[in-house]
């Protein structure tokens, strides 16, 4: 018989009640689940998991406190090759850069801090055929951004051809990584390209709102 859980749902930090929870037997722990272009920070012992294709997910949580979250997040498609730092601030790069900046600001704001900071990330396989590496230039995204924030990425499982399921425990900051078989890239390359021509056709402005 599988295990029930002994508590009830733990209430989601403000600003997170969007987040699909609920308890995930696989994982003996409540989960939130992740789609492209969110992402969710908590203070309680519970899982978060998300399966990425070309998109990164950036698992961060304060060591000492076990405050933590992850994103999921791609560039758009028509972005520029090379570093995001020669790019600047355009529509090339402002969703990675407002995934990355909402996840560290999220940790910081609810009780992290900076010095105590640990990432972890993921993702990047190149299963999108006919296009462009975008996921080579994700991942060189983030490691670009990670580094210009002074940060240190303490492990990694990215690029490849192949899509990930992972799951992140921020309070001990276990990651479980299930690297998928193709039978599960129609799908995942489905839902990657409904997400990146939703971003291509989102204005760019100062204050977009991203998640």
């Amino acid at each position: 018989m599988a295990e029930l859980p002994t508590t009830r749902l733990p209430l989601s930090l403000p600003g997170f009640e969007h987040v699909k929870r609920g308890w995930h037997e696989a994982y003996g722990a409540y989960s939130a689940r992740l789609n492209p272009g969110e992402y969710y920070v908590t203070k309680n012992d519970e899982a978060i998991y998300t399966t990425l294709g070309s998109c990164i997910s950036a698992c961060i949580r304060d060591r000492t406190n076990g405050i933590g979250g992850m994103n999921h997040f791609m560039l758009p498609a028509s972005a520029e090759e090379g570093s995001w730092k020669a790019a600047g601030l355009g529509s090339a790069t402002r969703y990675g850069n407002f995934a990355m900046e909402h996840l560290i600001n999220e940790i910081l704001k609810n009780g992290g801090s900076r010095q105590n900071l640990e990432v972890k990330l993921f993702g990047g396989g190149r299963i999108i055929a006919n296009m462009t590496d975008v996921g080579l230039r994700n991942i060189s995204f983030a490691r670009d951004y990670i580094e210009t924030e002074g940060l240190r990425i303490s492990s990694e499982d990215v690029g490849d051809v192949f899509p990930r399921m992972v799951v992140y425990f921020p309070l001990s900051g276990k990651v479980k990584v299930k690297r998928l078989r193709s039978l599960h890239n129609n799908v995942i390359v489905e839902q990657e390209t409904q997400y990146l021509q939703t971003i291509e056709k989102k204005p760019v402005s100062g204050d977009i709102e991203l998640f």
